[in-house]
């Protein structure tokens, strides 16, 4: 769970999440189908906020299902949302239904990650990119920013490492922003300070822009085995989710961006 200092009401806290989402109490309240005047009864401390409205609240502020759970302690109620371990048998029928979702996505790479990229599950085209990985990044719990920035990772074989390497950080700020993670802090500033690996020995030599750069979206491209492979990205999380751990599970999958990258890949699983 996540914790607040026990003298933070829930008013100040809604407050804060509101000034973060540059909303305007009568927007919030507009939304909310309330009143500007009770918003600010709510933040000052004058009035308490039902169970109801904390959740109405958090959904029009979109806070995290993890942060709501607090809200409502801080506010007097009983946490809403479960947080079940993944490996509970509760859980049996959204594994099976993710190790399927991964298994028809090979031979393209495809992984599911937390809410601090820890990776939870993996397909063949996956562990295919992860040759050559140091052992320590692949030890459980492995981690899909450290497997992909640190040196003695996946870093020294991305071509265009400099602007794959700020989109996942900037990645990671916009989660840090909308989940306010400590843990995703210190893990951000630990990937971040990776030294970046130098291509060719002689000085920074990637050029502004990747060769293979495509039109609708920013590809990784990748040394693997003597060959060059270009991929794009999607990540998809679960609607509507009811339980932190569920809330917290991305599903990144890796789509070839040529035909040459997408022939080998397919010559792999023939």
């Amino acid at each position: 769970m996540t914790t607040v200092a026990p003298d933070t009401g829930v008013g100040p806290l809604l407050r804060s999440w509101r000034e973060q989402r540059r909303m305007s109490q009568l927007e919030l309240a507009l939304r909310a189908d309330s009143s500007a005047r009770h918003i600010s009864f709510i933040e000052t401390g004058r009035s308490r906020p039902s169970e109801e409205m904390v959740l109405r609240l958090s959904e029009h502020l979109d806070i995290p299902v993890r942060e709501r759970n607090a809200l409502l302690v801080v506010a007097g109620y009983a946490p809403r949302y479960a947080q079940t371990a993944l490996d509970d048998p509760a859980m049996g029928a959204l594994r099976d239904g993710m190790e399927q979702l991964l298994r028809g996505y090979d031979p393209y790479p495809a992984l599911v990650v937390d809410a601090t990229y820890t990776v939870v599950a993996a397909n063949r085209g996956i562990a295919m990119l992860l040759d050559g990985v140091a052992g320590h990044l692949l030890a459980p719990p492995s981690n899909a920013m450290r497997i992909t920035l640190h040196p003695e990772g996946l870093a020294p074989r991305i071509r265009n490492l400099r602007a794959w390497r700020a989109d996942l950080l900037a990645q990671m700020e916009r989660q840090i922003a909308l989940a306010r993670s400590a843990e995703l802090r210190e893990l951000y500033e630990e990937v971040a300070a990776y030294a970046v690996p130098v291509r060719g020995g002689d000085g920074d030599d990637e050029p502004a822009e990747p060769p293979s750069a495509l039109p609708f979206a920013l590809p990784m491209v990748i040394e693997h085995d003597g060959r060059v492979l270009t991929f794009v990205s999607s990540i998809a999380t679960f609607n509507t989710p009811m339980d932190v751990t569920v809330a917290e599970l991305a599903i990144e999958t890796f789509l070839p961006a040529d035909l040459e990258t997408a022939a080998y890949l397919r010559s792999l699983d023939s």
